[in-house]
């Protein structure tokens, strides 16, 4: 398992609600663990011999905005995750953007058919938990609003 595989691991944990997750696969062994924005990650490999070897890192998470101060918003269907109208565009909406209550944020395309998802607060983007392209389940956050 490559560092590159890892940090994808870590990245979808973090924006996940799960709160522990472990791995192993053949001699590799990984444990992470998310506690008040440190994250704590073990990477055992046990080689032939009988001691392991073991990196432990205690990574701080940079956030200033509690998730409780957070409304998120919901995809309300199955389909594919469009930043913009299409891809020549900028997107609807950026970390940072201000946005009102019926404001289109993004677009969920499912069968063919283009949804426009609207912000149901008014508020600031400081999330954007999904990337252009990208499938969405139903129900999955896509957008953290700080709400105004």
């Amino acid at each position: 398992m490559e560092i590159k595989d890892i940090k994808e691991i870590i990245k979808a944990i973090d924006v996940s609600s799960i709160s522990e997750f472990e791995f192993q696969k053949g001699d590799t062994k990984i444990l992470i663990k998310k506690n008040d924005g440190i994250k704590n990650v073990k990477l055992i490999k046990e080689p032939e011999a009988e001691s392991a070897v073991v990196i432990d890192e205690k990574v701080s998470v940079k956030e200033e905005i509690k998730e409780e101060e957070l409304y998120y918003i919901k995809s309300p269907i199955v389909g594919t995750f469009y930043s913009s109208p299409n891809p020549d565009s900028k997107p609807y909406v950026e970390i940072g953007s201000k946005v009102k209550k019926g404001d289109v944020l993004c677009i969920v395309e499912a069968m063919k058919l283009m949804n426009e998802i609207t912000s149901e607060v008014d508020g600031e983007i400081v999330k954007i938990m999904v990337d252009n392209g990208s499938l969405v389940e139903y129900g999955q956050p896509l957008f953290g609003v700080r709400k105004v």
